[in-house]
């Protein structure tokens, strides 16, 4: 890995360096030591370095890995969306070329679930646990009312007016969700938060969760290991009573048949935030999950 930025036209990231992968440099940060590695998958619009305070935490017990798939955060532009199967092999790839030994714990997040979900279809022996952080799930659809379906996330990107009026908006929020950070890393990371093109680049995600969702329902169930579901159902001002409930319902039942589906899952519900502020507002709450897993990998 190389720290060398001077040769991107993107970002420097504030810790961490760059890995090359198909001609693609890649950010990545690493913290820690001994296995299972535990491994951060990003949601849409987030970004590695979004888990940096939980990762820290983490790092403490285990080896723990934040990135940002190609396209997306410090790593190199490519077009967006990209399919399940090229960011679960981007990521194996990476972890190959960083000398990161699996299997792996996948602490994924929202996305991160679904590009969790086709890495261990593809590499299940890579695969030792999973934390399900507030996913999204290949069957969405079927739990989901029908203004939440996949397809009503997908939106064109904004105009110049309307990214202005996101920028403030979202660095009054990074300036408060990342209080707790290290002023080195928090500074910078606000403002590359809060600039057009991260901005554009969390939209154009978004806009192939449909074609993920199928490229998934055409591959096997995730592998029969230790898995923890956390399961954010906060209250959220933006969303009526109504339609709070009927998502808050539906939510609850994909994710218990996520954890019924493996012999050692575990769903925890988390009522006291929402989705985007999980890993800000209950560090605790993925730190407990993440231990928990990494202890029945590890065994006695």
């Amino acid at each position: 890995m190389t720290n060398d930025n001077t040769a991107s036209t993107r970002l420097a990231p504030p810790v961490g360096g760059f890995t090359e992968i198909d001609g693609k440099r890649i950010f990545v940060h690493r913290s820690g030591s001994g296995g299972p590695a535990v491994v951060f998958l990003p949601g849409a619009s987030a970004v590695g370095l979004d888990y940096f305070g939980v990762q820290q935490q983490v790092s403490l017990f285990t080896t723990a890995v934040v990135y940002d798939r190609a396209g997306t955060g410090y790593s190199d532009s490519l077009p967006l969306p990209r399919t399940a199967t090229a960011v679960a092999t981007e990521l194996r790839e990476l972890l190959l070329a960083e000398n990161i030994p699996g299997p792996y714990v996948l602490a994924a997040h929202s996305l991160g679930c679904l590009y969790a979900h086709r890495f261990a279809q593809l590499y299940p022996q890579d695969v030792a646990g999973l934390v399900w952080m507030d996913g999204l799930h290949r069957d969405w659809d079927e739990f989901m009312p029908q203004a939440m379906r996949l397809a009503a996330a997908a939106a064109p990107a904004p105009d110049l007016e309307q990214v202005e009026q996101m920028r403030t908006a979202l660095r009054g929020l990074r300036g408060e969700l990342l209080a707790d950070y290290p002023e080195h890393v928090r500074l910078p990371l606000i403002d590359a938060r809060s600039s057009a093109e991260w901005i554009r680049v969390g939209f154009a995600e978004r806009n192939g969760l449909t074609d993920v969702a199928a490229e998934l329902r055409s591959g096997p169930n995730l592998p029969d290991v230790p898995l923890v579901a956390l399961t954010v159902l906060g209250a959220d001002p933006s969303q009526s009573a109504a339609a709070l409930s009927e998502m808050h319902d539906g939510r609850r039942r994909m994710d218990a048949a996520v954890v019924n589906g493996v012999s050692r899952g575990e769903q925890r519900i988390i009522t006291d935030t929402v989705h985007h502020r999980l890993c800000f507002d209950r560090p605790d709450a993925v730190v407990e999950a993440i231990r928990d897993v990494v202890d029945q990998v590890a065994g006695p």
